[in-house]
């Protein structure tokens, strides 16, 4: 793995073990600061499970280290405290407070004047919920309940969002409006990201790195010009449906 002064997160050797046998095979990944980055494949190729253990959800072995610092020991809670937030996939709001009271759980350590400066702006972001604040978050489209969550993490102030597949379940317009949103709030904030998908060409529109996952394995990786490149797509393909005997032949960087 690469080491480098401007990543952010430095991840080496991460292995998570379900009953038996590991889920997880010695992953290995580097996010720059001011980047978004994609961890791709199919339903159950390990990408979820790789990113709950960086927030600190799932028990690993392995290195997960944070602006140069060593959290692998670190429970949750202190990750988050340093700034690694985690939006969960299905979203995870609560449906019976308000769309203010799940903007206000995710500021809830913060005082007053900065949560209202972080409200002020993902409601700007995120117009859709701005009408919806006193509305109970259940009653939201699955669209707008995706918007409340991301909104949720940002209310943290967060280093590195990790994204635990935000199009999940929703409508292709709803998936583009939602990476419409994460491309400015990258663009106007220097946004840090690592996020899970299934769509290559959703997690491609705004990834400038990627790696595929099968079978808890990194099988490819694509920097931003592979990303947005027809050779560079269909390696990925290739990648994640194991055409491809040779892994290095889909590692482009």
């Amino acid at each position: 793995m690469r080491n480098s002064t401007t990543d952010l997160l430095q991840v080496d050797g991460l292995t998570v073990r379900y009953g038996a046998g590991p889920v997880v095979h010695g992953v290995s990944l580097a996010v720059e600061s001011g980047t978004v980055a994609a961890l791709l494949g199919a339903n159950g190729a390990g990408k979820s499970s790789t990113l709950r253990a960086i927030a600190g959800l799932e028990p690993a072995k392995g290195t997960v280290r944070f602006d140069g610092q060593d959290v692998s020991g670190l429970s949750v809670a202190q990750r988050f405290k340093a700034g690694l937030v985690y939006v969960p996939e299905g979203r995870a709001i609560v449906t019976d407070l308000t769309v203010a009271e799940n903007l206000t759980l995710g500021s809830y350590f913060v005082d007053g004047p900065t949560r209202a400066r972080r409200r002020a702006m993902v409601l700007e972001f995120f117009p859709e919920i701005a009408n919806r604040l006193k509305s109970p978050a259940g009653l939201l489209s699955g669209g707008e309940q995706q918007m409340l969550a991301i909104g949720r993490g940002l209310m943290s102030g967060p280093r590195l969002l990790l994204l635990d597949e935000p199009s999940l379940g929703l409508a292709p317009l709803l998936v583009a409006r939602v990476y419409e949103r994460l491309a400015l709030i990258q663009k106007e904030q220097k946004l840090s990201a690592l996020l899970v998908e299934q769509s290559f060409h959703t997690a491609a529109k705004l990834a400038a790195r990627a790696w595929v996952m099968r079978h808890g394995h990194i099988v490819g990786e694509l920097d931003a010009a592979a990303l947005r490149s027809r050779e560079g797509r269909q390696q990925a393909i290739d990648a994640y449906l194991g055409a491809r005997r040779d892994p290095s032949a889909v590692v482009a960087a």
